[in-house]
């Protein structure tokens, strides 16, 4: 059926996709203090931007401890967004210049190494 609707064919490598997350995964772990930075920030705009729904004040406090719950995961997941897009822009720097054979590899070296700097700042920080 999605083959009758797109004159075209959209191919998408398993290989990519894995590489893609395996680099976001060690991006997002590296730069965690950024991440969140973005996911507080988003947030605070979710339950700004949410306000507007609102005629009275009483009902908008009735409800307040569902919507910034549910406007949390909404801010976690949209603060994934840009580093899936470094990911894959890392991805695709490691597979023109290595080849596809090293884009997984090189993802899974690159979560390896940015878990450990990450332990070590957090060590950093607790002494």
């Amino acid at each position: 059926m999605l083959f009758e609707l797109f004159p075209f064919t959209i191919s998408i490598r398993v290989t990519s996709i894995a590489g893609w997350s395996l680099w976001c995964l060690g991006l997002y772990v590296a730069l965690f203090p950024v991440a969140d930075w973005l996911m507080v920030q988003l947030m605070r705009w979710f339950n700004f931007a949410e306000r507007s729904l609102y005629q009275s004040q009483k009902e908008f406090d009735e409800t307040r401890a569902v919507r910034e719950s549910v406007n949390g995961l909404y801010a976690s997941l949209a603060s994934i967004t840009p580093f899936l897009i470094l990911g894959a822009i890392c991805n695709y720097g490691v597979e023109f210049h290595l080849g596809n054979s090293w884009a997984i590899s090189a993802g899974m070296i690159a979560c390896g190494i940015c878990a450990l700097c990450e332990l070590g700042r957090r060590r950093g920080q607790l002494s």
